[in-house]
C-alpha cells in the first residue's frame, strides 16, 4: 500500500436508465466494492446508447482517474455497443475473443447454441483480456484501466467479484461520524473552519429530519489517522462550545 490516493470513474451506459424505465443500482455497489479496494469512486456519467457519447465519455474519464469501469451495453442485441464505443474511443478494432467464444459455446451447448445475437458476447476491443461472468457465461472485459461490466446489478456484482484483489489500491480511506439535532446552517461557520485546520480531512454533512426535530451528522474522512482523530477532536469542541449535545458515531 502507498499513501496516493488511486481514483476511479464509472460510466452509467443506457437510455433505460435515462428514461428512469430502469433504476440504477450500479453505481452504489460499484462505489461500495472500490472502497474496499482502497479506490475512491470520483465521478460517474450516466449516458445514452450513443457511440459517440460513450466516446467522449470514456476518453475524459479514462484519462482523469487511475481505472474506468462502465456498466451496460455488453449484451446481445443491436443497442449493446459499448466495445464498439470502448474500441473506437482506444482507436483499436473489434474482434471475436476466442476464450470467450469457447465460454459461450459451452454455456448454450444444451441452450440452443450459438446463434449471432450470443456470438455478440464474444466481441471485444482487441488486446482485451476477460472477467469472468459466473452467472451467465458471458464474460466482462478488462482492457489498459478499463473494465467494461454487465448492467443486470447481479450480474455486475459476481465481475467485481472476479476483480476483488487484482488492482492497486491506495491508503484506506478511514471515517467517524459524530451526530445530534444540530441543524447544519447554525455549526456551518464551524465545520468550514475545523475543515481548514485540518488539510489532511474532509468533512461532510448530512442533515435529517426525525421526531419533528432537525438534526445532522457530520462524516470525517481522511487515510490518515492521526489527523482524522486530531480533526474529530477539535469538531466535538467546538459543537461543546456552541452548546450543542452530540453523540460520536451519529444518530
Amino acid at each position: 500500500m502507498t499513501k496516493r490516493i488511486y481514483t476511479a470513474g464509472l460510466v452509467v451506459i443506457g437510455d433505460e436508465i435515462l428514461s428512469g424505465r430502469t433504476h440504477d443500482k450500479n453505481i452504489a455497489q460499484v462505489a461500495s466494492w472500490l472502497q474496499v479496494q482502497n479506490i475512491r469512486l470520483a465521478e460517474v456519467r450516466v449516458v445514452p446508447d450513443v457511440i459517440d457519447t460513450i466516446v467522449g465519455a470514456v476518453n475524459a474519464l479514462r484519462e482523469s482517474y487511475d481505472y474506468l469501469f462502465t456498466t451496460g451495453g455488453i449484451g446481445p442485441t443491436h443497442d449493446d455497443i459499448t466495445v464498439d464505443a470502448v474500441a473506437k474511443a482506444l482507436d483499436v478494432e473489434v474482434v471475436i475473443h476466442p476464450e470467450a467464444r469457447a465460454i459461450l459455446e459451452r454455456y448454450y451447448e444444451d441452450k440452443g447454441g450459438l446463434n449471432e445475437g450470443r456470438l455478440r458476447m464474444a466481441r471485444v476491443p482487441e488486446g482485451g483480456e476477460l472477467i469472468p461472468n459466473r452467472m451467465s457465461g458471458a464474460p466482462g472485459i478488462k482492457i489498459g484501466n478499463l473494465h467494461l461490466m454487465a448492467g443486470v446489478p447481479h450480474i455486475t456484482a459476481g465481475m467485481l467479484d472476479a476483480l476483488t484483489g487484482t488492482l492497486e489500491g491506495g491508503e484506506p480511506l478511514l471515517s467517524e461520524t459524530v451526530g445530534g439535532f444540530i441543524p447544519e446552517s447554525e455549526i456551518s461557520t464551524q465545520l468550514r473552519d475545523v475543515e481548514k485546520a485540518h488539510s489532511e480531512c474532509q468533512i461532510g454533512s448530512y442533515p435529517f429530519f426525525r421526531e419533528g426535530k432537525v438534526g445532522s451528522n457530520f462524516v470525517i474522512r481522511s487515510t490518515d489517522r492521526a489527523a482524522l482523530d486530531a480533526c474529530m477532536a477539535e469538531l466535538c469542541e467546538r459543537l461543546t462550545e456552541e452548546g450543542f449535545e452530540f453523540t460520536p458515531g451519529g444518530i
